[in-house]
């Protein structure tokens, strides 16, 4: 159990550093409490804006003041107590105000940069309490989830963990929490050894009696979700169901538990998106809107918004405009008027769209702004009920990994072999894909051959090699060393190595209608472990993927495969139209190999 930890924001699911912007900066801080500790105070690194020569911090909480410090020089620690905050449903909320002091007659202090308080931490007191009833397994902060499962598991015991594993990452979002799958030797039930702080194990076994039971009394006891293969998953989905707050026993037996996630329809509003409202104050304003697809749930494309909002109103002798853009690129702008409304139909170009698409608003004006302290800044404000429409897009926009995970919701097939080692990988690809995504995704573990043969989109795991051509993949190889690789104009090619290299891949396929996902390697299972094992080690790895596929050669860095351009189109009908065959000699290098894959507009990734 934790002992007076001091745990950093990200692992309580905020950003490692807070930003206070202009002389009276505000910013609220909301971060879990586990049971059994108290919030002490919040530590920094302190950076100073330029310009600034005194200031203080105060923690309020319901118009109450916690605390107030002064700010030290540059570059210091800060400590601020949070001693008296009150906790509410395991959570602490507190507004941070910062008061600068700039030089004397001093008026050119730029909003831009703000105070920053960097590698920020939370000092607890007390000692972590372990739960007593299923309704507190889950503790406000968890790290890491381990779901142990039999060395053969079953398909059910495979759908409880997957299933597990999206409930779990989408309940604590920001916070990351790892997990990780590991077998059960022989008939226990119970792992081998008990959880670490801020960390739990799940046992799940097919059994005759259906329940949800605590077990162990050493340190943090285990959960064991266990049931008849048709009863299973129910029990599973207790913990990510409303019906778990109630479960306050040692052990609980849940009845039938329904998914359907609720998703917007073709209008909604960026209040509806979790967005309430932006609003910023400074002698430019600009605000943000964020598009964010997984939050509607589908691919879309025919983005409309309907700007709502205001601008202070400005004298008659300043002109402007207000520019929306997306990515940096102007989409529209208009005059400024005297009424200070907004009220605007925005398009976004599909080419623009990604699957977190950023629309900016800004106020540019232009004009005498006076003297020093003549002209009060001008107030931007984007309201909450702005509208958003969008349709469908089949195929995605974009295409590739950008189009997922929302090209897979609301409900993914994940089809699988019975092996343990199949089990393990869908749990990392369905972690990595339930961590790009603000809602949850629904899944269900069947066989490989019924996930190919619907028609509803699938994560397919094949590690050791793709059957045939259901459907074609961007890239594939046959037992000679030949690749076959898609070209960016659509038409494909061919790549010979002599010796043939092994590699893992993940590739994106849009088939009849639906998106699938392959997760397999060329005849090596290992390397497809080596790639999955690349992207865990680095949450922000899987939101960096781009193109259709990407592949981890062994001993070589990723590299990701472009789509489809349409730029290219013209260029390439002018080229090697026939699809060429290129032969490498058998004293090549591996390296050699992947450099000739480049060739064929594959692009290198870094490592991240």
């Amino acid at each position: 159990m934790a002992d007076a930890p001091t745990l950093g924001l990200p692992t309580l699911g905020a950003d490692a550093d807070l930003a206070l912007y202009g002389l009276q900066g505000t910013q609220t801080l909301n971060f879990p409490v586990p049971a059994g500790l108290t919030p002490a105070e919040l530590t920094a690194t302190v950076e100073l804006p330029p310009n600034v020569t005194a200031g203080s911090i105060a923690v309020t909480q319901d118009n109450r003041t916690v605390s107030r410090v002064d700010l030290p020089p540059d570059r210091a620690p800060i400590s601020i107590p949070l001693a008296g905050a009150e906790v509410v449903d395991n959570a602490v909320t507190v507004l941070l105000r910062s008061q600068l002091l700039p030089p004397a007659g001093y008026c050119l202090y730029d909003t831009a940069i703000p105070l920053r308080l960097v590698n920020a931490a939370v000092v607890y007191t007390g000692r972590e309490t372990p739960p007593q009833v299923v309704a507190d397994f889950l503790p406000p902060v968890l790290e890491r989830l381990t779901i142990y499962v039999p060395e053969s598991p079953s398909r059910a015991e495979s759908d409880a963990a997957v299933r597990l594993t999206t409930a779990v990452v989408a309940r604590y979002g920001e916070q990351r929490t790892d997990v990780d799958v590991e077998a059960l030797r022989g008939d226990a039930m119970a792992p081998p050894t008990p959880s670490g702080p801020f960390e739990r194990n799940i046992v799940v076994r097919e059994g005759p009696n259906a329940a949800v039971s605590l077990q162990g009394t050493d340190g943090v006891p285990a959960l064991l979700i266990t049931g008849p293969a048709n009863d299973l998953l129910n029990q599973a989905r207790l913990l990510s169901s409303d019906l778990s707050q109630l479960a306050l026993a040692s052990k609980a037996v849940a009845g039938p538990i329904k998914s359907s996630p609720q998703l917007p329809g073709n209008e909604t509003t960026i209040r509806e998106l979790g967005q309430p409202g932006v609003n910023a104050t400074a002698l430019k304003p600009q605000v943000t809107v964020g598009l964010d697809q997984t939050r509607l749930g589908r691919p879309v494309k025919g983005v409309r918004v309907h700007l709502k909002g205001s601008y202070t109103p400005l004298p008659a002798s300043l002109g402007g405009q207000v520019v929306a853009s997306v990515n940096g690129q102007t989409v529209d702008r208009w005059p400024i008027d005297a009424s200070g409304a907004i009220d605007r139909w925005v398009d976004v170009p599909d080419e623009l769209l990604q699957r977190y698409t950023n629309l900016g608003v800004a106020v540019d004006l232009s004009g005498n702004t006076g003297r020093c302290g003549e002209f009060q800044p001008v107030t931007l404000t984007i309201d909450g009920a702005t509208t958003v429409e969008t349709t469908q897009a089949d195929p995605p926009v974009p295409a590739g990994f950008q189009s997922l995970p929302q090209a897979v919701m609301p409900r993914m097939l994940v089809g699988l072999g019975a092996d343990f080692a199949d089990t393990r990988r869908a749990v990392a690809i369905a972690e990595g894909l339930q961590r790009l995504s603000a809602l949850p995704i629904d899944t269900e573990v069947v066989s490989v051959d019924d996930a190919l043969a619907t028609q509803s989109p699938a994560l397919v795991v094949a590690a050791d090699g793709w059957p045939g051509d259901r459907p074609e993949l961007p890239v594939s190889s046959a037992a000679d060393g030949e690749l076959d690789v898609d070209r960016l104009d659509g038409e494909r090619t061919t790549l010979r190595l002599d010796p043939g290299l092994r590699f893992g891949s993940l590739q994106t396929v849009s088939d009849d209608n639906r998106t699938v996902l392959v997760a397999t390697s060329n005849g090596d299972a290992g390397e497809l472990d080596s790639l999955l094992g690349w992207l865990d080690g680095d949450s922000r790895r899987w939101a960096r993927l781009s193109g259709v596929a990407v592949i981890a050669p062994a001993g070589e860095e990723p590299v990701t495969v472009a789509g489809e351009s349409p730029a290219t189109d013209q260029a390439a009908d002018t080229e090697t139209k026939p699809a060429a065959t290129l032969w490498l000699g058998a004293g090549a290098t591996v390296a050699a190999a992947a450099a000739l894959i480049g060739w064929l507009l594959l692009r290198r990734r870094r490592r991240a």
